[in-house]
């Protein structure tokens, strides 16, 4: 498959409103504003209503999954009836001027500084919300963590990288307030789940490294677009062929014969260097995003020296579904905490 990839490319908030956004190791292709504030629903994540409602309707908010397998997660099964400690907060900030460029962050305002969690959901890069992420947001804050959960603008929004400028943006932002957080910004790990993967894998692997990301999860991640478009043609199945569309889509409409720069951009393979981050996948054996893709990214990094673990199971469960697999959201959790550390009470 390494061959048929090469082929393909061959082929041709107010408060806060003085406040820079994006550190210059971000490299926002767009202008960053400051971090604005939108009243939450509830000022804490409780049991009946986990995440923070916008001050106006996020875009795309009523998009439901799919009725096919897709990279669209929804939430977790059998989150923590831990108990909300009473130093929760959650609100929803705005991190750039786009209505899907805001991010829900979850802290705890006592104690010491807390590493931080990233989720990235997924959706074909074209779809999904936030909205979908909150019970996997709970088990990360219940752990202990700051967690934020974001949305990003969509390929019908923009073509990339916007996708991968937005991860960034918020991260940067996040980290250039980390006090208002009480958040350790030099300890933080990104989960994403399908094409959420495909991002938090390619903010792992650009540049050098990214100063104080301890980690990269993907569940179900389609790091290899070119593989996509390869195993996509009229001879895959269904989802193949839809996740080929999508990655066309994503290149702004252009083939990889037509635009190599931009899907070698969002090749992660090709940008694996020694600064990079250890990361961990999760695939099903039999899914329409198969296990080679990270294993091909696997080899890319243990080229210059960075660990990376894949782990398949058997079947054809993809993104959340997967991740509800008897022990994977576990070993997950588990190996987050390898990297940030436990927190304290």
């Amino acid at each position: 498959m390494a061959t048929a990839v090469r082929t393909a490319l061959g082929m041709g908030a107010a408060a806060l409103a003085t406040l820079a956004l994006a550190s210059p190791d971000a490299q926002a292709a767009t202008p960053a504003g400051s971090p604005a504030h939108r009243p939450s629903a509830s000022p804490n994540p409780s049991a009946t209503h986990s995440g923070a409602s916008s001050g106006r309707p996020t875009a795309g908010s009523s998009a439901s999954p799919s009725a096919s397998p897709s990279p669209s997660p929804s939430p977790s099964a059998s989150p923590s009836s831990a108990p909300t400690p009473p130093d929760a907060r959650i609100r929803t900030y705005a991190y750039g001027s786009h209505a899907r460029q805001t991010m829900d962050v979850w802290w705890h305002t006592a104690g010491p500084r807390r590493p931080a969690v990233f989720v990235i959901h997924g959706g074909w890069w074209s779809g999904g919300d936030k909205k979908y992420m909150k019970s996997i947001s709970r088990s990360y804050f219940q752990l202990g963590y700051t967690v934020v959960n974001l949305d990003y603008r969509l390929s019908g929004d923009a073509a990339w990288p916007a996708q991968r400028t937005d991860v960034l943006t918020a991260v940067n932002a996040v980290r250039r307030h980390a006090a208002m957080f009480n958040t350790d910004p030099g300890r933080y790990v990104l989960v994403g789940f399908s094409a959420g993967g495909h991002l938090a894998a390619a903010v792992g692997a650009y540049g050098d490294g990214r100063p104080g990301l301890r980690g990269v999860v993907g569940i179900s991640p389609p790091v290899s677009p070119l593989s996509a478009f390869a195993d996509g043609s009229a001879f895959g199945t269904e989802e193949q062929q839809k996740l080929r569309k999508a990655a066309i889509k994503l290149a702004g409409g252009c083939t990889p014969a037509k635009c190599p720069s931009v899907w070698s951009s969002m090749e992660v393979p090709f940008h694996a260097s020694p600064g990079d981050p250890p990361m961990l996948a999760f695939h099903s054996s039999e899914e329409f995003v198969p296990p080679y893709q990270s294993e091909m990214l696997k080899e890319a990094l243990a080229s210059v020296g960075v660990r990376m673990t894949v782990k398949t199971m058997a079947g054809t469960q993809h993104s959340a579904p997967l991740y509800r697999e008897p022990g994977v959201a576990e070993t997950v959790q588990n190996w987050i905490v390898a990297r940030l550390g436990r927190v304290a009470g």
